[in-house]
């Protein structure tokens, strides 16, 4: 590899995978067994990337019960929610480009580490990753910023040696509190707007481009 390759630490939902179906199913599923109201499909497609309890928390308004539901989260996705995704288009071609050309990389996502690596061990692409960084069941590893800071310990490296690629405000905002760059994506859930306020010091369109602006 050469020295002057950045590690490039990828976010999974909306950056490699479209998984609204499993997430949003799933949240519904947790509050209805709650007998809490569920949002409607624009509210719940904006749940994806943050933590878990950072969503349900203000909808909620009891730690308790922000417990229960991200347990029943949990309980549905890795019965079945973990399966109902697909791969955005590019995604592949683009991963087998970067892995030809020497880079090393990461998954790290807020998703439950577990059900994580149970996706990416069903993808044609998964073993490409040599770590896989995700949240805790405990809550000790929720926010981006953490994920971001324990993958950094496990790699041994320092920000500037790293990249993160992800399309939602917390993947570009974790990055800039450890002062690395940050390369939004427009392919999944976040808007341009979003990315850049967040700190997004490159935007890709779409998957093909990501060498480029990785090189630059």
């Amino acid at each position: 590899m050469s020295a002057q390759r950045p590690v490039l630490f990828f976010d999974l939902d909306g950056t490699l995978i479209d998984s609204s179906v499993g997430i949003t199913r799933s949240i519904a599923y947790a509050l209805e067994t709650l007998r809490h109201p569920v949002p409607d499909a624009q509210a719940l497609r904006g749940w994806i990337g943050p933590a878990l309890r950072t969503s349900f928390q203000p909808l909620l308004r009891d730690d308790d019960k922000v417990e229960q539901a991200v347990a029943l989260y949990l309980e549905r996705y890795a019965r079945e929610g973990w399966t109902e995704h697909s791969v955005y288009d590019g995604i592949a071609e683009l991963l087998d480009g970067l892995r030809a050309a020497g880079y090393r990389m990461a998954v790290v996502t807020a998703k439950n580490e577990g059900n994580a690596r149970l996706i990416l061990s069903h993808l044609p692409f998964g073993a490409y990753f040599e770590d896989i960084v995700g949240s805790t069941e405990d809550g000790r590893l929720t926010h981006k910023v953490e994920l971001i800071a324990e993958a950094l310990q496990r790699f041994g490296l320092q920000p500037a040696q790293c990249v993160m690629i992800g399309d939602r405000s917390m993947d570009m905002d974790g990055a800039a509190r450890h002062g690395m760059t940050g390369v939004g994506v427009l392919w999944g859930f976040g808007s341009e707007q979003e990315l850049r306020d967040a700190g997004a010091q490159r935007i890709a369109l779409a998957p093909a481009q990501l060498p480029e602006l990785l090189a630059a």
